[in-house]
């Protein structure tokens, strides 16, 4: 399996890539109306991404999703669904990466790990995460 796509009542949670997931074409995980984007852009030796800039675009969202991925180390993570309700449980390792675009989420280490976060931002502090 290329990735594990974790969904509860029907909504994508996540998006699981493990490091012996091969890419032999540009694949996007994501759907292309998620609002965080994962893909894997596949090159040939020779080849070349134009130099380009992102136009603005206003965008709306109404949540915060986050793409974590072990850069050393080891972890487990607990997926739940909006009800707060444990769905899935995954072992990171290094080189793994997560997609997290609904629903909470807990990480347990289980070793010194390194991971490497990207969300949206700005980051306004603690008041955006509700602990339970």
């Amino acid at each position: 399996m290329p990735h594990e796509m974790i969904s509860a009542a029907g909504e994508l949670l996540a998006v699981l890539v493990t490091k012996e997931t091969e890419f032999h074409e540009t694949t996007f995980v994501s759907d292309p109306a998620a609002p965080l984007q994962l893909g894997f852009i596949v090159y040939g030796a020779g080849e070349t991404l134009p130099r380009h800039v992102h136009v603005p675009v206003r965008r709306s969202l109404g949540v915060t999703c986050e793409f974590v991925s072990v850069r050393k180390g080891s972890c487990a993570i607990d997926i739940y669904d909006d009800a707060k309700q444990l769905i899935a449980t995954r072992e990171l390792r290094e080189g793994d990466a997560v997609l997290l675009l609904a629903g909470g989420h807990g990480f347990h280490m289980r070793e010194d790990t390194v991971l490497t976060e990207v969300k949206q931002g700005p980051y306004f502090g603690e008041g955006e995460k509700q602990l339970f």
